[in-house]
């Protein structure tokens, strides 16, 4: 399993109509790749402004493939709304491969 978080923050001013429609569109064209397993998005509490967005991959191909398609035009598109845009992928830790919960 793969997770990619990319993180950005909304330029000042932004036209929140315009985001709001291009990130419905993301988000649809998002969930509609081969290997996600999820996808979540974010606002900071203390900046509303940042942002950030989650996805879950089976692997790392299913990742590149996003990566090297679709996320391509999303990524032209979002540069319009957004600054700082950061991108991370991290795969599982060889010491604590599953998640671990507390006992109820």
């Amino acid at each position: 399993m793969v997770e990619g978080h990319v993180t950005w923050d909304l330029v000042p001013n932004v036209d929140l109509k315009a985001y709001g429609a291009w990130a419905q569109k993301a988000t649809e064209t998002t969930l509609k790749a081969p290997g996600l397993i999820e996808f979540r998005a974010h606002r900071g509490f203390m900046a509303p402004a940042q942002v950030r967005t989650t996805t879950v991959w089976q692997s790392i191909s299913d990742w590149a493939k996003f990566i090297e398609g679709p996320w391509q035009q999303m990524e032209t598109e979002l540069r319009a709304f957004a600054v700082n845009m950061k991108s991370e992928l991290w795969g599982p830790s060889p010491v604590v491969p599953d998640p671990l919960r507390p006992r109820k």
